[in-house]
Order: structure tokens, then C-alpha cells, then sequence
């Protein structure tokens, strides 16, 4: 714990001392955590990002066992997300209409490989790929460059954006076999919170692979944007 504030060091006892528990013991512990510090040191100042992080059973070497999707959560995420279209023609009227806060083509593109990116969601219509392209050195890093897997390539365009800004979430398995993925604010009440995961993990259980084998759910944790991770019960 070398390094670490006195506030985290008191908060991260307090979650090793609960051991492994209930989803919902863990999102009420999430929630109360910070009711532990003793006076003089400080709460955090502002609306934490809530997150789990899922230990998956897979060889994300294996292209059949790579675990990404995307879903829009019952409850939300407890922010507006920016969404930016590239699109042309008529789609670009359809996309504004549909509440996008950026559209456009080459233009917008030269501005991204500037260094811009000033969004959360990335979406592009199939025919304008061949400008989207060669943002993957930007946009890929980042976990921003538009995929027909995760949605975010789409004839469709007036549904995406009414989804990405309903508080629809993305996730993709890393290389050591685990998903991270938001799931709501601090602020949101247990039960709602508590919704959002149930609702993300049913996803993340459907898309087992048939070629993983052992355990698919190995492990969980939820945690906060200033708080120590908790360990959930799968």
C-alpha cells in the first residue's frame, strides 16, 4: 500500500474485510464505503463512475473466444454520452435529427487525425469506411473505431445514436481474459445499479463460446472511479 492517500489505505481495509459477498451486499458496501473514513479525511467531491471487471474462461487468442458486444443498460449510465457520426448524403440529416453532437466526412476525419477527440461514441455508416479507415491508429488505442460488431457500423444511424444516447455501453475482452464495463454512478440507488449489472452479466453469460472450456465466470469485482475494488460472489 506504499503510496497510497490515507483515505485509500482506510477504504481499501474496509473491502478486505468483507471478504467476497452478495451483488447486493457489494453494491450497498460500494455505496456506504466512504461512511467509514474517520473525520479529517475527505469524501470524494463529485458523482463516481461505477464499473465492474469480469475474469472470463477464455483464450482471447482464439478469434471464436473473444467476448464484445454492446447493450443498452435498463437504467443507464448516469451521463450523456458525445456521439459522433461519419456519414453523408441524407444520412447526415438523419443523424442530427437523431441528436448526434458531430457529423460529417473527410473533414471531420482530418480533424480527428489532428489529434481531436473530443467524444465518447464513434459510429459511421458502411460507405464511409473508406474515411473512417485510417483512424484505426487514433480511434483503436482508444477503443472508439466503429465496428459492425459492436453496432457502430450501420446503415441504421438514427438508432444508434438514440441508443449510445440512452446510455448504451460496449466491452471486449482483454488480453488477460477480462471485461471491464461501466455500469451506472455512485449515485444511483442499489436497486438500480444492481439492475444494470444483472442485465450485463445475463449478456456476458449468453456469449459463452462452445469452444471455452471450464469455468466461463471465474471472477468479479465492482468498483467506483475513487474506491477500491469489491469482490462479488458469481
Amino acid at each position: 500500500m506504499a503510496g497510497l492517500s490515507k483515505r485509500m489505505r482506510v477504504l481499501q481495509k474496509k473491502s478486505a474485510e468483507l471478504g467476497t459477498v452478495s451483488l447486493t451486499e457489494a453494491v450497498k458496501a460500494l455505496k456506504t464505503l466512504e461512511d467509514s473514513l474517520p473525520n479529517g479525511i475527505s469524501r470524494c467531491g463529485f458523482d463516481q463512475t461505477v464499473e465492474i471487471a469480469v475474469r472470463l474462461g477464455v483464450d482471447p487468442r482464439q478469434a471464436d473466444q473473444i467476448i464484445r458486444g454492446s447493450i443498452v443498460l435498463p437504467h443507464g449510465i448516469g451521463k450523456t454520452q458525445r456521439v459522433l457520426v461519419f456519414a453523408q448524403g441524407e444520412n447526415v440529416a438523419v443523424a442530427e435529427g437523431a441528436g448526434a453532437d458531430h457529423v460529417g466526412g473527410k473533414d471531420l476525419a482530418d480533424k480527428v487525425k489532428g489529434g481531436w477527440l473530443d467524444f465518447d461514441v464513434c459510429i459511421a455508416t458502411p460507405d464511409m469506411m473508406g474515411v473512417v479507415g485510417p483512424l484505426g491508429r487514433v480511434l483503436g488505442p482508444r477503443g472508439l473505431m466503429p465496428s459492425p460488431r459492436a453496432g457502430t457500423v450501420t446503415q441504421d444511424v438514427a438508432t444508434a445514436v438514440k441508443e449510445y444516447k440512452a446510455g448504451k455501453v460496449e466491452f471486449r475482452v482483454d488480453n488477460g481474459a477480462n471485461v471491464h464495463c461501466i455500469v451506472g454512478k455512485l449515485s444511483f440507488d442499489e436497486q438500480l445499479l444492481s439492475e444494470n449489472i444483472e442485465s450485463l452479466m445475463a449478456f456476458i453469460r449468453s456469449l459463452k463460446p462452445n469452444s471455452s472450456k471450464g469455468a466461463y465466470l471465474r471472477g468479479m469485482v465492482l468498483s467506483a472511479t475513487m474506491m477500491p475494488s469489491i469482490s462479488v460472489a458469481i
